[in-house]
């Protein structure tokens, strides 16, 4: 079995977006059995709390469920459950980082890095710029590659 856990900030806009995008490419693929998907937050600030109405009204125009989502901080027990970690923001990493145990910092990916021509760059935050729609389309692009490198590195 491989773990697969999206990491932002507050665990209610993007990192939930990607949990539900990947989970459904994961579905189509029959991979269920073999690829856990969950998603975390660095903070502990929105703990409990549904995703952003902005990712909800996003994802439910994708016929995506959202329902079951709820936002949780990351633990040392995710570290050691995941296999990948990806994050969203040079600050995500920066923050786990800090916090992961030695054995785990090399599981921890910046989420656009899966593509060679946009290493470094960060997946915008629509708590602050408020493009929810943007935020799902780059998810939307980057959640194959990182299915396809998954497949080819881990299964």
């Amino acid at each position: 079995m491989v773990n697969v856990l999206f990491v932002c900030l507050g665990n209610v806009c993007r990192s939930p977006m990607a949990e539900v995008i990947f989970k459904q490419l994961v579905a189509k693929q029959g991979l269920t059995n073999q690829i856990t998907v969950r998603s975390a937050a660095t903070s502990d600030e929105e703990q409990g709390n549904q995703p952003q109405p902005g990712t909800i009204k996003t994802l439910t125009k994708h016929h995506l469920p959202w329902q079951q989502l709820r936002a949780s901080q990351i633990t040392l027990a995710d570290f050691e459950w995941a296999d990948y970690i990806i994050t969203m923001d040079h600050q995500n990493v920066v923050d786990l980082k800090r916090i992961a145990p030695a054995d785990c910092q090399d599981k921890i990916h910046l989420c656009l890095d899966i593509f060679p021509d946009q290493k470094g760059t960060p997946i915008p935050d629509p708590w602050y710029t408020h493009r929810f729609d943007y935020t799902y389309d780059v998810l939307a692009k980057a959640m194959p590659a990182w299915l396809t490198f998954i497949k080819r590195h881990s299964l």
